[in-house]
Formats: structure tokens, C-alpha cells, sequence
């Protein structure tokens, strides 16, 4: 007990408030996502997510927006572990030139019909990262990007919003 009160101490308040007019907008974003979902799906998306070589700050918008707060799994969205179990492949990062023939399997390894979606500036063109030797560029580059969610990180009600803006059109 006296070690979390000193950590408590340390620290301070690493917590956030969430106003109600936010937990309203989430709660109003998801539900329409939902219906579009399970309009267009007739059951849950699934994504495949691919780290190709971020900095990890979009892993970690996307786990954000699987949190309690925001829990894209209520309004049917699944991260699944294969990719053949996947509808949509999610790609953070630039493609590093390691990772380059990962992403092509990955892909190849999906049934139809599939798409992709880059999260973040650094999956749309490569970001800070473009201009390196280490880097193939952004995944249009290497594979057909159907949505490209902007930021540096976006945050998980942008990737949300982002997701049915492009249900929509769809």
C-alpha cells in the first residue's frame, strides 16, 4: 500500500477527464458505424492490423480506441490474429524495406474481397520517413489503399469517425 501511495505521489494524475458531450459523440459515432457495419458486413468487420515500421504512437491510438472509453469491439469492429480471417488489412507505419515482403503475404493471405487502410502520415506517404534508404515509401506505394485515415497519430475518434465516413460512401 505505501508503495502505490508513493508511486501516486511520484506520478501525479496520469488520467484523464472525458466530458459528457465527447462520451455522447463516441457513443453517437459508434452506434451509426454499428448500423453501417452489420448493413454492409451482415456481421462484425474484422481487421488485420500490420506495423510495418512506425514509431508506435498509431498502435497506440489503436489500442486506445479499444479501451473501455472508446471499445470499437461494441459497435462491431474485431482486430483478428490471421489474416485470413480478416476484411480489411490496417497498416501503420512506413514500409520498411524488412517488412515489405510481410505486407505483400499478409495480404495475399486474405480472402476476397479485402481492402486496406493506412493509419497515420507515415502509412500514407512514408512521413518523416520517406526520404529514407531503410523505407520502400507510404503502403500505396506497394499495395491498393482504399482508405487513408491522416495524423500523426489520428486519435481514435478520427479513426472512428474515418471508418464510417468511408462506410458511407461504400
Amino acid at each position: 500500500m505505501i508503495n502505490i501511495l508513493k508511486n501516486r505521489a511520484l506520478k501525479g494524475i496520469v488520467t484523464k477527464h472525458i466530458s459528457l458531450d465527447k462520451a455522447k459523440e463516441i457513443e453517437i459515432t459508434g452506434s451509426e458505424l454499428s448500423s453501417l457495419i452489420k448493413q454492409k458486413f451482415n456481421r462484425s468487420l474484422n481487421i488485420r492490423e500490420v506495423d510495418t515500421g512506425s514509431c508506435g504512437a498509431c498502435e497506440s491510438e489503436i489500442i486506445a480506441a479499444n479501451n473501455p472509453i472508446y471499445d470499437l469491439q461494441r459497435f462491431g469492429i474485431n482486430f483478428v490474429a490471421s489474416p485470413r480471417h480478416a476484411d480489411a488489412l490496417m497498416v501503420t507505419g512506413p514500409v520498411s524495406k524488412n517488412m515489405l515482403i510481410a505486407l505483400k503475404k499478409t495480404y495475399e493471405a486474405m480472402p476476397e474481397p479485402k481492402f486496406i487502410i493506412s493509419v497515420g502520415d507515415c502509412a500514407s506517404d512514408g512521413g518523416v520517413f520517406k526520404d529514407s534508404y531503410y523505407v520502400e515509401g507510404g503502403v500505396k506505394k506497394v499495395l491498393p489503399v482504399i482508405l487513408s485515415i491522416p495524423g500523426c497519430p489520428p486519435s481514435p475518434l478520427t479513426i472512428i469517425k474515418s471508418l464510417l465516413a468511408f462506410l458511407k460512401e461504400k
